[in-house]
């Protein structure tokens, strides 16, 4: 008599098609609560008399500023005004703090020339020295792409050296034992381990680049998002300042999210 013997093989559960979009409303969720949560806050404070509507109007009085400045165009002309000095010291720092942090990081000799200057620079605010640069520079334009030139190149300087010289020595030794090349040990092993962090160097110089950029542009700028909230200010026009600060905000938070979609597209190896 043959026996037959039954095999079974468990067998995972079909995952349901609602799970991927609970899972997406969830997290949509958790990003915009806090941000709905203020903007109400904002709302309904000055309404109920929490605070003087003079001084913080309602968040819907800012976002009719904000929209009367974007059809008028002043909005534009302020915001291409800053974008442009922001976006030319970050690219010029890029330049010269990237390269040069990597060799002072690999190099020591040049580590250790190069070490007194970072000692004495790294810990000065870029701000106490706007007004050495309006002496040397003027007030024009080159002194205010010099001064987020300043401020973005020591973070990314600093954190370019670190990741250099914190790569792992596991990985060194291993690529020293695939008999590479000096360059090609520095390019295919130091720089993509390095990537992560000269990324959170990146990060630091974008929110310095507009930081720094809001402060110059409160002294001797006739355009400019800085020039436009000092302004408004003056004149108090408070609706119009506030959607100028608002306008700031957004700026950053979308340099921040861009910059971490290519940290993301970089450092795709690590995931590996």
């Amino acid at each position: 008599m043959n026996t037959e013997k039954t095999i079974s093989i468990p067998m995972k559960p079909a995952r349901s098609l609602t799970v991927f979009p609970l899972q997406t409303f969830k997290y949509v969720f958790k990003k915009t609560i806090i941000i709905l949560l203020f903007a109400l806050i904002w709302e309904v404070a000055p309404r109920l008399g929490w605070v003087d509507a003079v001084f913080l109007p309602p968040l819907s009085e800012v976002l009719v500023a904000w929209l009367e400045l974007l059809r008028s165009g002043d909005l534009f002309t302020h915001f291409s005004a800053s974008i442009t000095r922001s976006f030319l010291g970050f690219i010029l720092a890029l330049a010269i703090a990237i390269p040069l942090g990597l060799l002072i990081g690999w190099y020591p000799i040049v580590h250790e020339l190069f070490s007194p200057i970072l000692e004495l620079f790294r810990n000065t605010a870029a701000l106490a020295l706007l007004p050495v640069f309006i002496l040397i520079l003027g007030i024009g334009e080159t002194s205010k792409v010099a001064i987020i030139l300043f401020a973005c190149l020591w973070p990314l300087l600093l954190n370019t050296i670190n990741a250099v010289r914190n790569v792992d020595p596991l990985l060194i030794k291993c690529a020293k034992s695939m008999n590479l090349t000096p360059f090609q040990l520095f390019y295919k092993v130091i720089i993509p381990a390095s990537i992560p962090t000269i990324f959170t160097g990146i990060r630091l110089a974008g929110t310095s680049s507009i930081l720094v950029l809001i402060a110059a542009e409160m002294v001797g700028a006739k355009e400019g998002l800085g020039f436009f909230i000092s302004y408004t200010q003056f004149n108090f026009q408070i609706a119009e300042m506030y959607a100028g600060i608002v306008t700031i905000s957004l700026l950053g938070l979308l340099l921040n999210q861009f910059l971490i979609t290519l940290e993301r597209r970089f450092s795709r190896w690590k995931s590996v």
